[in-house]
């Protein structure tokens, strides 16, 4: 598959532009919250690897054959989109949900059709309800990992 020049450029701007905003968190949440992110996008790239395997759906190339469009997705907007939900909700849980859902719906209910058009990602055996629920498990393991962490900081 042949690899277009623009799709590496859009890459690597939707890797970096999330990180612009980084500053604008604050020093005190990145150091609260970026364990937790970095905890979440791992689980994701793992949950990744099996989705591959089964081939649940698909990240196109976009570097190379190894390198796919889930790296940028995953260290930019995905990891610096968590700390700034975890920001703004933590602590308030039904908010920190229903936030989610509208995220996550965007993404499986609008984006997904529009990544499909666009070679970035495809659904193939996978049902976009069956994403959203995965999504929703990602955002219950990152508020609960949260939770431990603030507990563990409170002994």
């Amino acid at each position: 598959m042949r690899i277009k020049k623009y799709s590496k450029s859009m890459a690597l701007l939707i890797l970096v532009i999330p990180w612009l905003s980084a500053p604008l968190l604050g020093k005190e949440s990145i150091k609260r919250f970026l364990p937790a992110g970095i905890f979440i996008s791992f689980v994701v790239h793992m949950f990744n690897f099996i989705a591959k395997k089964r081939k649940w759906w698909l990240w196109y190339q976009v570097f190379s054959p190894k390198l796919t469009w889930v790296y940028p997705f995953t260290w930019g907007p995905f990891l610096i989109g968590s700390l700034w939900i975890l920001k703004y909700t933590y602590g308030k849980f039904f908010r920190y949900l229903v936030l989610n859902l509208i995220v996550d719906g965007a993404f499986t209910y609008i984006f997904v059709y529009f990544f499909k058009k666009t070679k970035v990602f495809s659904l193939m055996k996978f049902k976009k309800i069956q994403l959203l629920c995965i999504f929703m498990i990602d955002t219950l393991l990152l508020y609960l990992f949260q939770f431990f962490l603030e507990k563990q900081k409170g002994k």
